[in-house]
């Protein structure tokens, strides 16, 4: 079964909290128990030192002879004992106890202190054990030794024990204490890794199952944005891909009704007027003129095919440009002339032609193709016994053409769609009986490939300017234009 990315965040998040909890308890007991032992054997030697001491004074006062008055020390052996709730007792060299404050019977005077544990403690200055001092006891107790000495010989030694239990009993109960309060402590963090990891998984999951809608085709889905870390901004990135597949999706379902519509009318206008032909319902005296609106009909799906053809070469990166220097003025004015005849017709007045050569770094077929639209737009909405006003502009690396018709003109709202796919206008559609709309969107298409823009100025029954931009040719390559042609005869 697969685990969800909540419970895998969780059960880590958990595991390392009791990993945690576990190393830090067995080194806490390792410590505590270190310390409590170090600390239970300093005091014990620090007791048996002080009752060696005594044992030692009371020697003296025998004048070194005989043994210790245990009448007279005990009293001092067992309030140490007492204050440590430790047993002392003195043994001899043979390791014979002579004075004892545990209770009776008492197995110290029962039994003999092992001498290699007499002469250790004599030899080493000190004697440290967790054990059962040679058979003595029965269960482990701490027992630390301090010898006897008067001038260098040892007379004996003082040893002080402590049952292991009481300490280990004290260990437990910290133990205990300890895992209590880490028990309540994993509890509280859990329920606070429970709920932040699921605040956490919460926008993830909002995102699956929007994604999940999105490929059932529904695209109006969005996670909410609470926050603005690093899952808030994936919320707000997700949300504005949301916002632009369901534009490309309303471009898509736009794009292929507009192409089903263009392609239609004129194959049901050739096909109607064929088959008319063919059945003789249309007279043989009227076959040349129908012919004739066939074969614009045709001419129409072939402009539509190739804009097609090469707006999916653009989008898809396959148009390659060559740019070269060269004079856009000459290809505004040749392209003029191709309009010479509706130019006359309407009378148009043709302004700044005559601002000199204008050098562009581009790819002249294409800004040809620019051109072209841009002038057969501006010829076709201008206006009877109106102008055609061709003007240019270099702001730093850029050469700003402008190509204004006078005219009625564009609305505000037509303005923002104009560059759309298949996008005409109320006014275009009514003049405009051969275009389907794409000329201005491969126009826009083409300026962006070449790195400029391209932007539409109009007042509404005066005029309307589509202005674009193109890198200036190198100052190297102007230089070398004009030197050639000063070199003309």
């Amino acid at each position: 079964m697969q685990k969800s990315l909540f419970t895998k965040y969780f059960s880590v998040c958990a595991a390392i909290i009791l990993l945690s909890t576990t190393v830090l308890s067995v080194v806490l007991l390792a410590l505590t128990a270190n310390y409590l032992k170090n600390d239970k054997l300093s005091l014990l030697e620090t007791n048996a030192g002080h009752a060696a001491a005594i044992a030692l004074q009371d020697y003296a006062n025998n004048g070194y002879t005989g043994l210790i008055n245990k009448d007279s020390v005990i009293d001092g052996f067992t309030l140490l004992s007492k204050s440590i709730n430790a047993d002392l007792f003195l043994v001899d060299v043979e390791g014979k106890t002579h004075v004892c404050t545990h209770r009776s019977p008492c197995n110290h005077t029962a039994y003999l202190v092992p001498k290699a544990i007499v002469r250790r403690a004599g030899d080493e200055g000190r004697y440290q054990e967790l054990g059962r001092l040679g058979g003595i006891y029965d269960e482990q107790y701490y027992t630390v030794g301090v010898p006897m000495k008067v001038n260098g010989q040892m007379v004996g030694a003082v040893f002080a024990s402590l049952n292991a239990q009481s300490l280990s009993r004290l260990i437990t109960t910290t133990l205990k204490m300890f895992m209590f309060s880490a028990l309540i402590v994993m509890a509280v963090t859990c329920i606070i890794v429970y709920f932040v990891t699921r605040r956490l998984v919460r926008p993830l999951r909002e995102m699956l199952a929007a994604t999940q809608s999105f490929a059932k085709g529904d695209f109006s889905v969005r996670v909410p944005v609470e926050r603005y870390d690093e899952i808030g901004k994936l919320a707000m990135a997700f949300n504005a891909m949301a916002t632009s597949l369901s534009s490309q999706e309303s471009s898509r379902r736009s794009f292929i009704a507009n192409v089903s519509h263009e392609l239609k009318t004129p194959m049901t206008t050739i096909a109607g007027f064929i088959d008319g032909i063919l059945d003789g319902t249309i007279p043989e005296e009227k076959r040349d003129q129908y012919l004739g609106i066939v074969s614009e009909e045709v001419k129409r799906l072939s402009r539509l095919v190739r804009s097609m053809l090469g707006i999916a070469r653009i989008e898809a990166g396959e148009m390659k440009l060559t740019p070269s220097a060269f004079d856009i003025n000459d290809i505004v004015c040749r392209t003029v002339f191709t309009f010479e005849r509706s130019i006359e017709e309407k009378h148009l007045d043709i302004q700044g032609l005559d601002a000199g050569k204008v050098m562009v770094n581009a790819d002249p077929d294409l800004i040809h193709q620019v051109v072209y639209n841009l002038t057969e737009n501006a010829v076709k909405f201008a206006g009877e016994g109106g102008y055609i006003r061709v003007s240019y502009q270099q702001e730093g690396a850029m050469t700003y053409v402008g190509i204004r018709n006078s005219g009625e003109g564009l609305t505000k709202e037509e303005i923002p769609r104009i560059f759309e796919r298949f996008y005409k206008t109320d006014r275009s559609r009514s003049m405009d009986k051969t275009g389907v709309g794409l000329g201005l969107h491969i126009v826009r298409s083409i300026i962006n490939l070449h790195g400029g823009e391209i932007i539409v100025k109009s007042v509404e029954g005066e005029y309307c300017e589509f202005r674009f931009s193109l890198p200036c040719a190198a100052k190297s390559a102007q230089s070398l234009f004009r030197k050639n042609e000063k070199l003309k005869p």
